[in-house]
């Protein structure tokens, strides 16, 4: 079957590799998203994954702490979660390599845009950490920002909700599930897809999102194959 994406970015938070309760890292869970990625890898999709850290650390603890700081802490939290995607990676048989936007030559490269593109092309995975690598930038930007960057046809954007709704449907049981949205709606309806700066990057890099749930990590293939399962967020 033909596919309808050749190169993806995997959106992935924290919060989907975590143990029950949001905090830490559920091999379990990572393993059977890593299975997932080794299906695209073998139907000659090129994949870049970028990824959270609010399993380890979210925002500010407390008003007093400077933001500058707290984004820094929440950087490296993002290099725990993209060293373990890479050593499960690597145990179900897959290349693969982390690149982080902020230089820590010990443990990962330096993000060099030209180099991924070398890496991706040649069958690797590719785990962007450290966000963009400036603070007041979410995760969600940072992977707007490598999608147009390494000529992503799509960020798929997984979840712990099967797609974009008026209203969050944990809380809201009248919510009313899109099965496409314009980005501008989305900006303009204020809805908790992406953040708005990502959502801003996107439309004017004419990038799709796909977005779906995440409790079925067998949708990752499913979108990629053309299957419409969640949101397809775009012009």
């Amino acid at each position: 079957m033909e596919c309808k994406y050749k190169r993806v970015l995997l959106k992935l938070s924290g919060e989907a590799l975590s143990n029950e309760g949001g905090f830490g890292l559920n091999f379990v869970k990572i393993k059977k998203v890593c299975e997932q990625i080794k299906i695209l890898t073998e139907m000659g999709i090129e994949t870049a994954i970028v990824v959270g850290g609010g399993n380890f650390w979210r925002g500010r603890s407390g008003e007093s702490m400077d933001r500058t700081r707290a984004d820094h802490m929440g950087m490296l939290a993002t290099t725990i979660n993209a060293l373990a995607i890479l050593d499960t990676l690597e145990d179900v048989g897959v290349q693969a390599r982390v690149q982080t936007g902020i230089e820590m030559k010990q443990i990962a490269e330096p993000y060099i845009r030209n180099k991924a593109i070398r890496h991706l092309e040649k069958g690797r995975v590719v785990v962007f950490g450290c966000g963009t690598g400036n603070p007041f930038f979410s995760t969600d930007t940072a992977a707007a920002l490598r999608a147009a960057e390494i000529d992503a046809d799509v960020i798929l954007l997984a979840k712990n909700v099967d797609g974009v709704y008026t209203s969050d449907p944990h809380v809201d049981k009248d919510a009313v599930k899109f099965d496409s949205i314009k980005y501008i709606d989305v900006l303009n309806k204020g809805l908790k897809v992406m953040d708005s700066t990502a959502i801003s990057l996107c439309m004017d890099n004419n990038i799709p999102i796909e977005v779906f749930g995440l409790d079925i990590p067998e949708n990752i293939i499913r979108v990629v194959k053309g299957e419409k399962i969640g949101t397809y967020v775009g012009k």
